[in-house]
């Protein structure tokens, strides 16, 4: 499977990330460089008071609508990637990490698989079908985002969960992965966070 990685500019990462064609977006470059191999830098580089290396094809003008992240995953996307790990995603402005969720949501619409690694989680949307592997003892929890969820089918959790996630809720905060794999199914998007603090 062809994976992108993207690198953003919020709280560095401090784990080992995954390989795959690197996209490293503005500041993200500081605590990037020298830990893994860039292939590609972008953004408007205005948390940089130099040009990263490899120097980027383009340097986008501060004052445009979309984050540099975005800019990444519509790079991504259309480079024809079909799974991509976003880094550096967490911390920082929470502005910015809300807007990051959103990127996962908006490569769930287009058919790619995105997962947020931060120091603390692992976070993907997901929509019908879902498994849960490698999350036994996990705390995990799931958001409806953009709207209610409705459950259809579920297995492997603490606690059950319910027939809707109503938006504006936070019942599905806090729940244990109790098989490996845990399922369900859903109408409706789903936000996914893993806990993995401390591995």
């Amino acid at each position: 499977m062809k994976r992108a990685v993207i690198l953003l500019n919020g709280e560095p990462y401090r784990g080992r990330m995954r390989e795959g064609y690197v996209y490293c977006c503005d500041g993200a470059y500081e605590w990037a460089k020298g830990r893994i191999k860039i292939d590609e830098t972008l953004g408007d580089f205005d948390s940089l008071s130099y040009l990263p290396d490899p120097p980027p094809r383009e340097v986008f003008p501060s004052e445009k609508n979309d984050t540099d992240g975005e800019l990444a995953l519509r790079r991504a996307v259309a480079a024809g990637f079909e799974e991509i790990v976003i880094y550096g995603g967490g911390g920082g402005r929470e502005d910015h990490f809300l807007g990051n969720l959103h990127l996962l949501y908006a490569a769930l619409k287009r058919g790619v698989r995105a997962e947020m690694v931060t120091n603390h989680a692992r976070i993907f949307a997901a929509e019908g079908e879902t498994s849960l592997r490698g999350a036994l003892g996990h705390t995990v929890s799931l958001v409806p985002f953009g709207g209610p969820a409705h459950i259809l089918e579920s297995r492997g959790f603490y606690y059950p969960l319910p027939e809707t996630f109503v938006y504006g809720s936070t019942l599905g905060i806090s729940n244990v992965v109790t098989e490996d794999p845990a399922f369900f199914s859903s109408r409706g998007t789903v936000l996914v966070f893993i806990d993995h603090q401390g591995e």
